[in-house]
């Protein structure tokens, strides 16, 4: 199998076999049920769209296997190219508009969910949603975390560790919907309690110049005030300079590190020093998860390696999304929303999954504060601690 596909091609999985065909496939019934994954599957947050885009192609390939949805309609992918950039947001949105795909697997990056979400459900194409910003909420229902269930496990975290100066290193920029989000609400409760915040602007790694020089520098002005954390909230991109600089000055302070560097190519790209010079809030790989055995094994089996983070958030999601299908034995926009939001105890590759009718949301998500490994994996650092929403 291949490790990618390029934005425009259709992929069209039928038991064993991989098809590519230009353009879209007709929507009679007897044809393929095409859906949509978004994601940045290039760029430089490609292993994370790479990842989910492997998820679906999975729960595709098991599906087809079996014999289809309800009518033995197989299923195919058109896989979705945002590069993780909001200014891609809509051109890619209508593109998959164009096509007639009425049911969509992402978008990842929040800043691209909040610019294309509302044109998406406007045109009834129906968002299994993997952004955590909680103004991508609406039509559609998600798996993921959000950042309304993200954050209370930071603020806990700090508040056992009795906090009272934070240095924040945010990426604000245009991208960074949800990494400024997420600073923002865990500053709010930070002043609440009565600690004292620093805030630094961090630039991605694509505008930053040279990273061996303008990360070190913020992390030096991070470190000037003396504070008692380091709090990273960044995409992993600059989550490995920053890390790089940290581990140069040495093991204090602390330092905690937001969700979205929680990914198999931050570990890959930082020595084993410096992958556990903080710890972090987020989701451990599948492979360190008991509920994705199957999936690790099937997935290993067929794209010949271990899957990442986020993959088997996208599995998930194609699943929830062919049960709904079934259960309302209809293609029908309504009719497939209320299956989805009807989810109910679904043993999924991360952990059993009931979808809040009212919300969309997951009702208990895996967040924990996890640590890298001697083996450079992510893994639980302190108990579970799921929060439901």
């Amino acid at each position: 199998m291949i490790a990618g596909i390029r934005s425009g091609w259709l992929v069209a999985v039928v038991g064993g076999f991989s098809l590519s065909l230009a353009g879209a496939v007709g929507s009679a019934s007897s044809g393929p049920l095409v859906i949509g994954v978004e994601g940045p599957q290039s760029g430089a947050q490609a292993a994370n769209g790479l990842d989910q885009l492997r998820g679906v192609r999975l729960a595709v390939r098991q599906l087809n296997a079996r014999g289809g949805l309800w009518d033995g309609r197989k299923v195919a992918i058109f896989a979705a190219d945002d590069k993780g950039d909001a200014a891609q947001a809509r051109p890619v949105a209508r593109r998959v508009i164009a096509r007639g795909i009425r049911f969509l697997i992402g978008p990842y990056n929040s800043s691209v969910g909040i610019a294309n979400l509302g044109l998406y459900r406007r045109n009834h194409v129906l968002p299994l949603w993997m952004t955590s910003r909680d103004e991508t909420a609406g039509v559609g229902a998600t798996v993921q975390p959000m950042n309304t269930q993200i954050a209370p496990i930071e603020e806990a975290y700090l508040r056992r560790l009795a906090i009272r100066r934070v240095a924040m290193l945010v990426d604000d920029t245009a991208n960074g919907a949800f990494t400024k989000g997420m600073a923002d609400r865990l500053d709010a409760a930070l002043e609440r309690d009565g600690a004292s915040v620093t805030r630094i602007s961090i630039r991605e790694t694509t505008e930053a110049g040279d990273p061996s020089t303008y990360y070190a520098d913020r992390v030096a002005q991070a470190l000037a005030g003396g504070p008692d954390l380091v709090y990273v909230s960044t995409y992993y991109p600059e989550g490995v300079e920053i890390a790089k600089a940290l581990n140069a000055v040495g093991s204090t302070p602390r330092c905690l590190m937001g969700l979205a560097n929680v990914d198999n190519a931050f570990v890959a790209k930082v020595t084993l020093a410096e992958a556990q010079r903080c710890v972090f809030s987020g989701v451990p790989a599948a492979t360190e998860m008991p509920s994705a055995r199957s999936y690790v094994r099937n997935y290993r089996a067929t794209f010949g390696r271990a899957p990442g983070v986020w993959g088997s958030f996208t599995y998930d999601s194609a699943r929830i999304l062919f049960a709904a299908i079934n259960r309302a034995r209809s293609y029908r926009f309504a009719a497939v929303e209320r299956g989805l939001r009807a989810t109910q105890g679904h043993r999924g590759a991360t952990g059993t999954i009931t979808i809040n009718r009212k919300t969309g949301y997951r009702q208990a998500v895996p967040v924990s504060i996890l640590r890298v490994n001697n083996q450079k994996r992510f893994v639980i650092a302190l108990p579970s601690q799921s929060k439901r929403k």
